[in-house]
């Protein structure tokens, strides 16, 4: 093991990735009533599998970018919907509301997997 960070980094990234859904999916409810929204979503499975792959980025010299950690926005995705509105607007709040509530419960056990692994480190400093 590299370090602490690599031990804690696929679960915090996937807390992070979840917690940008989240916004995501609250900005698609509020904006249920909006003519011609679009609602948006990432696939997650796809950017967590991108972290996993490519690790943060570092600069490594003082002549270095320094490199922006948040992403484009480019992975964002329209939600194709299954009933058309009349007014362009393509948020389902039944599909919206399913997929927040799984959203949270999913960010929970993100966290859950956290804290039990920095309780394991802190088990390990403290020799127990």
């Amino acid at each position: 093991m590299k370090g602490i960070s690599d031990y804690l980094n696929l679960h915090s990234t996937a807390l992070g990735l979840r917690e940008k859904r989240n916004k995501i999916l609250a900005s698609n409810i509020a904006n249920a009533a909006t003519p011609h929204f679009k609602a948006r979503d990432i696939d997650f499975d796809a950017e967590i599998r991108k972290a996993e792959k490519s690790g943060p980025m570092r600069t490594t010299d003082n002549q270095h970018f320094p490199v922006m950690v948040k992403g484009t926005g480019k992975s964002m995705l329209y939600r194709q919907p299954l009933n058309a509105a009349r007014d362009g607007n393509t948020v389902e709040m039944n599909v919206e509301q399913m997929e927040f509530s799984e959203n949270v419960m999913r960010y929970q056990t993100s966290l859950t997997f956290l804290n039990n692994r920095i309780t394991g480190l802190i088990s390990a400093i403290r020799g127990e």
